[in-house]
């Protein structure tokens, strides 16, 4: 698969400006979150938590839309859905992690801005949103539109990347006052968001017939790989569709993809699960509340008696 891609170029397989993008956004967090935090309203610098958070969401946006994988994420189904899973389920919340709480709370005392997010930052419409766009996107006939030209792809991208965002902050919030959705509540908000998703995965995945004419069709797939291709790369060439990058069939691409969505996303949602109900339950222990029930705690010494 390497050797045939790089028949694309550097500039095609690396993006030398999204490389410049990433660059400036870590000096600019850099700079005004340390020589210049007085000037960009801090009182005092990010954690080392904060700052990992957000480099490592800066390299990751660079990873998922300029390595290679941005280029085979138009080539290959499976390189689609990793690139989502990343960019959309773990992205958002290292930026609420990674971004100071003064910055934060400015950002929602902004007139336009603020009132956009406090009304989609919502618990249920905030779940909704997101996706039900995310399975509105994989309908066939919107993700190829939506590849005919980055006009049109770019901003898909953004909105898909707000309302990801949108669907995270009820969770990880550094806001007090915002801070409503209780660790039971979470936990329940995250299985929603897994059933949510799961019909645009079910949908994939048993499908026996390849669904999006981006990745099946030549004409298609030419104009979708133009989005990521400098001018004249393509010049001459055609390939009859992405097949001759792939030595499966494109329906076993894209049963992968699917599975690789729905994995991934389990993966991540057990993972903040996980660490929700810890969080809670050290929380219990330090008010000198035991979060085990009564009769647990009774259980185990009747079992040991009775051995």
């Amino acid at each position: 698969m390497w050797d045939k891609i790089q028949i694309f170029g550097f500039r095609a397989l690396w993006n030398p400006e999204i490389i410049i993008i990433t660059l400036l956004l870590i000096l600019l967090y850099y700079l005004f979150t340390g020589p210049l935090k007085h000037k960009a309203g801090l009182s005092e610098g990010p954690t080392k938590g904060q700052k990992i958070s957000m480099y490592s969401a800066i390299i990751l946006f660079y990873i998922t839309k300029g390595s290679p994988v941005y280029l085979l994420s138009h080539i290959i189904l499976m390189a689609h859905m990793a690139q989502m899973a990343v960019f959309y389920l773990l992205v958002p919340i290292l930026v609420i992690r990674g971004i100071p709480l003064e910055w934060w709370k400015k950002v929602f005392t902004t007139p336009i801005v603020g009132h956009f997010f406090k009304l989609f930052t919502r618990p249920i419409l905030a779940l909704v949103s997101f996706n039900v766009m995310f399975s509105l996107y994989h309908v066939p006939f919107v993700l190829d539109f939506t590849k005919t030209s980055n006009l049109i792809h770019w901003p898909v991208t953004l909105l898909l990347f707000i309302l990801a965002f949108c669907m995270w902050w009820p969770i990880f919030t550094p806001i007090k006052e915002q801070m409503v959705v209780k660790p039971l509540f979470k936990i329940l908000y995250i299985y929603g968001a897994g059933m949510l998703l799961t019909p645009a995965c079910a949908l994939i995945i048993f499908a026996d017939t390849p669904l999006y004419a981006t990745y099946s069709e030549p004409d298609a797939f030419m104009t979708a790989l133009a989005l990521c291709v400098p001018p004249g790369i393509l010049d001459g060439m055609n390939f009859g569709g992405p097949q001759v990058f792939m030595n499966i069939p494109l329906v076993y691409d894209q049963q992968a993809a699917g599975i690789i969505m729905k994995v991934a996303q389990e993966f991540i949602y057990g993972a903040i699960i996980a660490r929700i109900f810890y969080g809670w339950f050290r929380s219990e222990r330090k008010r000198g509340i035991d979060p085990l029930p009564q009769d647990l705690q009774t259980a185990t010494p009747s079992v040991v008696e009775r051995g």
